[in-house]
């Protein structure tokens, strides 16, 4: 019985994908539940599971090809047999047909044993080197081989890698690969964002000791508590996000047409950066979350993110984004806001620095902030006070507690 393998049924936010890898070829089996082929949106990698136990007979969409929402990508023989299964009995001829020469002079050195082993191992018996009485290969010369071909690979990623170095004087290289979709849109939204928005960014900087201070004092604590959820810098910032973004709406809302849409929700978007591109899962109802929530809710993401396994309901969405170029290094930016939001917030590497406190110069690990904002809706003073806001709360983090 023949089965279509179908493109998933695609959100109205996503009108099309394209057909990333195929994991099995025409003539391989199957399981039902194993992963047939990825199909790439513009926001996430989407997998395409065999709905029952066959063989794949035919692609109709080829890696590289545009599908539309439940297309047809190809067809599943179903309980059928798989075409390499002809191959062991071609491999188990093989040895016979070997076996037959071993009257030549050569093959009489080789022990039956060392031939067996050397076949089962892909080495050529022909290449071995033998040890026993009159040059005779035996069992251990073989076992000898198979260990040395093991080690062997380490050895070549260092030889490749170093072969660019030893390029021909002169010579120039270039490689072409097509943009990913997640890559091609977050360019186009990228460019759209600057076009259609009066964007401007506001910067201010922040002492991190007392949080600092805090996660060293109870990290390990928070850690046994929370089943070995890390206490990380994010959360700190997510909650202090939230709180700032109650204080201060507009920073939440968003530009509808000609409208205003208030949002009665923090749903904060934490960037991620993967193998595909920078996306942005989000944190639902944030403002309901406690700091293990969030660290939690974040490492997951990550996870997911490495994985290609993020949904697409999980990266829609989102009333606010936070994105951290710290991890990599970065000291101050100006982050892109995601529309159709109205700002994000840039965090940036801890850095110590000489700062005057009380009159007195003193070492502190500061950390520049970053606030890009859409003028049509917020003004400077609504976004310089979000930011103090969020500084104020996190160099004092007893008032994320006392809600003051």
């Amino acid at each position: 019985m023949a089965i279509e393998i179908k493109a998933p049924t695609f959100p109205e936010s996503v009108a099309d994908g394209t057909v990333a890898t195929w994991h099995k070829k025409p003539g391989e089996a199957v399981k039902r539940d194993e992963l047939i082929v990825d199909i790439e949106t513009d926001k996430v990698v989407i997998e395409v599971l065999a709905e029952a136990d066959g063989v794949v007979a035919e692609i109709v969409k080829n890696e590289g090809d545009t599908v539309l929402s439940n297309e047809v990508l190809g067809t599943l023989t179903e309980g059928g047999a798989a075409a390499p299964a002809a191959a062991p009995a071609q491999a188990a001829s093989a040895p016979a047909q070997a076996a037959a020469p071993a009257a030549d002079g050569d093959d009489q050195l080789l022990s039956p044993a060392a031939r067996k082993i050397a076949e089962e191992n892909g080495i050529d018996p022909n290449s071995l080197r033998g040890s026993g009485k009159g040059g005779r290969v035996t069992k251990e010369d073989a076992v000898a081989a198979v260990e040395a071909k093991k080690n062997a690979p380490a050895a070549k990623p260092a030889a490749a890698a170093a072969a660019p170095v030893v390029a021909a004087a002169g010579e120039r290289t270039e490689k072409r690969v097509p943009m990913t979709r997640v890559r091609a849109t977050v360019a186009r939204r990228l460019v759209e964002a600057q076009s259609n928005m009066a964007m401007l960014t506001t910067f201010n900087e922040v002492d991190m000791s007392e949080i600092m201070a805090l996660r060293s004092k109870y990290k390990d604590q928070f850690e046994k508590t929370h089943n070995g959820t890390r206490l990380g810098f994010m959360s700190f910032f997510v909650k202090a996000a939230t709180e700032a973004l109650k204080r201060l709406p507009a920073v939440n809302a968003s530009i509808d047409g000609n409208d205003i849409v208030y949002h009665g929700y923090q749903d904060i978007g934490v960037a991620v950066s993967s193998d595909r591109g920078l996306v942005v899962p989000v944190l639902r109802n944030a403002e309901s979350m406690g700091l293990a929530d969030i660290e939690a809710g974040i490492a997951a993401y990550g996870k997911k993110a490495r994985d290609g396994k993020l949904s697409i309901e999980e990266m829609t969405g989102g009333t606010f984004t936070i994105t951290n170029g710290g991890t990599f290094g970065s000291m101050m930016s100006t982050p892109i806001v995601n529309p159709p939001q109205a700002a994000i917030l840039g965090m940036h590497n801890i850095i110590q620095r000489p700062v005057a406190v009380n009159g007195q110069v003193v070492i502190r690990p500061m950390m520049y902030l970053a606030l890009s904002y859409d003028h049509r809706l917020i003004d400077g003073k609504e976004a310089v006070t979000f930011l103090v806001t969020i500084k104020n709360l996190l160099e004092d983090p007893a008032r994320l507690l006392l809600d003051i």
